[in-house]
């Protein structure tokens, strides 16, 4: 992928602050693309105003939008400022996600409703605000997770909240082609970042280091130029969903 390929264009990324979204800004911005970065709230503040000043100190362009994003419109409000400032919007990229490991029988209404706001209902809204506003020939690509293809208990609301997003990603590319949008998704293993390790035991955390064919954790290192890919040159890849594992879970 050249610097050229991505020269000017204007990349938007929900949960661009830290972790896999901030790495990809900082990446995005480094190639020469214009980078929104939203955040959720004041406790991701600091790594989003790192991000950007890694952003500022090697030449990029970037602002920040601090949002929550269960409130549908909070979306339309962060497309709407990113082409108030940049002009229009070619790629959008949803990070957004959160984990709860319980079990089956002690989940409550409360925790349901929440993991699937979170986790289904933002995917949605996402991708059907990027649908009306991205440039013709845009991008769109959602992270899920890998255990979408497991056989596993405890993570009902989890891979159960991220499960519609695959046909939410089939239904968008499907309308969208015409306009030649691609629409993806990309179902990381477990990432060796703080979002994985809060809800994990010692041993658990044992065994899914151990459960990918290629061994240990997935890096967001190796997340990122898939990410990358999919929305420049691979950009003839859609409606589908990349398990980018390592060799943790397969279909």
């Amino acid at each position: 992928m050249s610097v050229n390929e991505l020269k000017g264009k204007v990349v938007l990324i929900a949960g661009g602050a830290k972790n896999l979204g901030g790495l990809l800004s900082r990446n995005f911005a480094e190639q020469g693309a214009k980078v929104a970065i939203h955040y959720n709230s004041d406790h991701t503040k600091d790594a989003a105003e790192q991000t950007l000043a890694d952003i500022k100190a090697k030449g990029g362009e970037a602002f920040l939008f601090k949002a929550d994003f269960k409130k549908v419109d909070n979306i339309s409000k962060f497309f709407a400022e990113t082409k108030a400032k940049y002009g229009g919007i070619d790629i959008a990229i949803n990070t957004v996600g959160q984990v709860l490991k319980k079990p089956y029988g002690e989940t409550t209404e409360a925790e349901y409703d929440a993991m699937f706001d979170i986790n289904s209902k933002v995917a949605y809204f996402f991708i059907q605000e990027a649908g009306k506003q991205l440039n013709d020939h845009g991008k769109i690509c959602t992270i899920v997770t890998s255990l979408l293809a497991a056989y596993t208990g405890y993570y009902s609301t989890y891979a159960g909240g991220k499960a519609p997003v695959e046909h939410f990603t089939r239904a968008a590319s499907k309308e969208l082609g015409a306009r030649g949008i691609s629409v993806t998704a990309i179902g990381p293993g477990p990432m060796d970042t703080p979002f994985f390790y809060g809800q994990e035991d010692p041993d658990a955390v044992a065994y899914h280091k151990s459960a990918s064919a290629l061994g240990g954790l997935t890096d967001i290192k190796d997340i990122a130029p898939i990410v990358e890919f999919l929305v420049t040159k691979g950009w003839w890849i859609t409606g589908q969903t990349i398990f980018a594992n390592g060799g943790y879970t397969t279909r």
